[in-house]
């Protein structure tokens, strides 16, 4: 059966997700509710639609239905790039000497470099469809700007995009087209909002995160008549749309009938993570199959693995829903050198409520490894690899290195979420030996969790 197994596995456009999976339907313990910041109470769905699209409320609450059928217009758009191959990594196994099966989901081969774009044309169709003039939104490494930017030209929406500072500085390109798309990229915190004002004046110079990207995005959304809010991680209608990722894996791997040992992916705010492992997730939660699934963060940001789960604002400014997820602090911003787009201080409650369950495992690494795993990579299996998408190479690297210590053919899957073309001044940094590999300290951490609310 092995030697009949292509370096890549297309599915058919006839064999292409027709619904997205909803993992909330399954869990056994749901994630708890999103809370009013001023009350504390659970929001309702009207309180939601002041700052999300309708659409997009019903699906976020959605505990009920595991699927949800795709738009025939989304579906339309995704035949563009989609579906993606799943490749097998013949060329990285042999480098390594390794008995391990290796095979990556792709998700790079579309204008935007990365499985944001799966759920920007989702959330942009359903702003178009409610009658919106356009949206706004966070990005930090660009690839969701790019993406929302792209659907919004396609769907003639206006498209406001806070850009975290730090990447607004190092990647111009990406900037750049976004604007080639017609969005207007303002770099956060900025004097443009109230919040971000609030911000700069607390924090004088700071390179900025997503969470005060979040805020001056929601505060420009609730201020401006025909806007709402969108975003590219996190929360559950993400997770939804991403889960195209996951279901044609699956699809690829049962075409052939291959079964992952291992389910591997980089975890900032948790989208392309849930996406990926959306289905077999979903089996293992049923008692169906089991899998070992490991979510991999940045040592510099580790939500996961030092993080505390509580509810917490899901942005700096204090102005959005709480969540209960683990979290790090909504005042933690990474530090400056912190090379990838993983800069969230939070992670999606329903990945959150997973990992706490037991479901999954995380580990954290630091930012030379991943770049090391990085130039591995791109040497051997041709395509130069996101910041972001590395963390899961180097994890990947690292359980098939085990595989040849212990002789153990164990098949390994990982989401390679984008290509790194757009991210040359973070390896201009590795070669010139300018990257660190900074981990924030206990006293730090600690300092950053004081001002977490108080829930009853």
């Amino acid at each position: 059966m092995t030697e009949k197994i292509p370096y890549k596995i297309y599915l058919e456009e006839d064999e292409m997700p027709k619904s997205w999976y909803n993992m909330r339907a399954d869990m056994v313990n749901k994630p708890a509710p999103l809370l009013n910041p001023a009350t504390k109470k659970p929001m309702s769905a009207e309180e939601l639609e002041a700052v999300f699209c309708s659409e997009l409320v019903q699906q976020e609450l959605d505990n009920e239905n595991a699927y949800i059928e795709i738009p025939q217009e989304i579906r339309d758009f995704y035949k563009m790039y989609r579906p993606s191959p799943l490749v097998r990594a013949y060329c990285l196994e042999k480098k390594l000497d390794t008995p391990a099966k290796i095979y990556y989901k792709f998700e790079g081969n579309n204008t935007s470099g990365s499985h944001k774009l799966n759920s920007a044309i989702a959330q942009a169709y359903y702003a178009k469809k409610q009658g919106l003039k356009g949206v706004t939104t966070e990005t930090g490494a660009g690839q969701w700007g790019t993406a929302l930017s792209m659907a919004c030209a396609y769907l003639e929406l206006d498209c406001k995009v806070y850009m975290v500072k730090v990447s607004y500085e190092q990647k111009p390109f990406r900037r750049e087209v976004m604007r080639v798309y017609g969005a207007s990229v303002t770099p956060s915190p900025s004097e443009t909002t109230q919040v971000g004002r609030k911000i700069l004046a607390a924090h004088p110079g700071t390179t900025g995160s997503l969470g005060c990207a979040i805020s001056e995005a929601v505060e420009v959304a609730v201020g401006t008549p025909g806007y709402r809010y969108v975003l590219g991680s996190v929360l559950n209608q993400v997770m939804l749309h991403q889960s195209v990722i996951g279901l044609e894996t699956k699809a690829a791997l049962d075409k052939y009938g291959i079964k992952p040992d291992i389910i591997i992916g980089c975890a900032g705010g948790g989208s392309n993570l849930g996406g990926l492992i959306a289905p077999f997730m979903g089996e293992k939660i049923r008692g169906e199959a089991d899998y070992r699934i490991i979510a991999v963060e940045p040592a510099s940001c580790p939500s996961f693995t030092r993080g505390v789960f509580a509810y917490d604002f899901c942005d700096t400014g204090m102005v959005c829903p709480l969540a209960k997820m683990y979290t790090l602090g909504s005042d933690f911003i990474p530090a400056a050198n912190h090379a990838g787009g993983l800069r969230y201080h939070g992670m999606s409650p329903v990945l959150s409520q997973l990992y706490h369950d037991g479901y999954m495992e995380a580990t954290s690494v630091t930012q030379t490894r991943v770049f090391e795993a990085a130039e591995q990579f791109a040497r051997v299996e041709g395509i130069l690899p996101a910041p972001e998408s590395s963390h899961a190479i180097r994890v990947a690297i690292d359980e098939a290195l085990k595989c040849k210590e212990t002789g153990e053919e164990k098949t390994i899957v990982f989401g390679l979420t984008g290509t790194g073309y757009f991210d040359m001044v973070a390896y201009e940094k590795f070669h010139d030996g300018n990257m660190d590999d900074y981990i924030p300290t206990d006293e730090e951490l600690a300092k950053f969790r004081l001002n977490l609310p108080k829930v009853d």
